[in-house]
């Protein structure tokens, strides 16, 4: 779906330009979108995987939920209607811990270039997995895998069934998803 987005410079900060989502990623202009990583009490994270129809990763797995920020939109309220759209789950906006605004560049080919930086949320999921409900048209399923595992099938490329973040953005993730489970028992 193409949206009205905000085009930001190489450093993060707005030009007060809009344009078009497909414009910005035919331009490689940046802007920005919101990640949020859910994790439950006992040690496991959610996974979505891609949409077949996607553009660019179809049916690689990803960060729970991730999404366009609309032009002018606040980023948290662009992140509550990211969880209901994808995973159809409304969460009170306390339970959003931010943990950094990553940079990331992808030339997928001449027409398709994603420049964006990522706002990055954890949350935890209460709900079991099948009280979720995917957005069929961008989202082909849903998992919960140990932390353990997540972190050695990242460590294992020849078996890359993810999509290609940074090592560094994966291992924040796993860094940070493991504070919140150290400070929650």
């Amino acid at each position: 779906m193409d949206e009205l987005i905000d085009i930001l410079d190489a450093d993060g900060r707005m030009t007060n330009r809009t344009a078009m989502k497909s414009e910005a990623h035919k331009n490689g202009w940046f802007h920005q979108t919101v990640h949020i990583w859910f994790y439950t009490l006992d040690g496991k994270v959610l996974l979505q995987q891609r949409g077949k129809n996607k553009d660019v990763y179809p049916l690689l797995w990803d960060v729970s939920v991730a999404g366009h920020i609309g032009a002018s939109e606040n980023i948290i309220t662009s992140a509550l209607r990211e969880i209901e759209e994808e995973i159809g789950l409304t969460i009170q906006p306390e339970k959003l811990q931010k943990i950094g605004v990553f940079k990331s560049v992808h030339n997928h080919s001449q027409n398709l270039m994603d420049y964006e930086f990522h706002h990055t949320f954890l949350a935890p999921l209460h709900l079991s997995l099948h009280d979720l409900r995917k957005q069929e048209s961008e989202v082909e399923n849903l998992k919960l895998i140990p932390m353990d595992q997540f972190t050695k099938e990242l460590g294992d490329i020849s078996k890359f069934k993810y999509v290609p973040h940074e090592i560094s953005y994966y291992n924040t993730i796993t860094k940070e998803i493991s504070k919140c489970l150290a400070t929650s028992n």
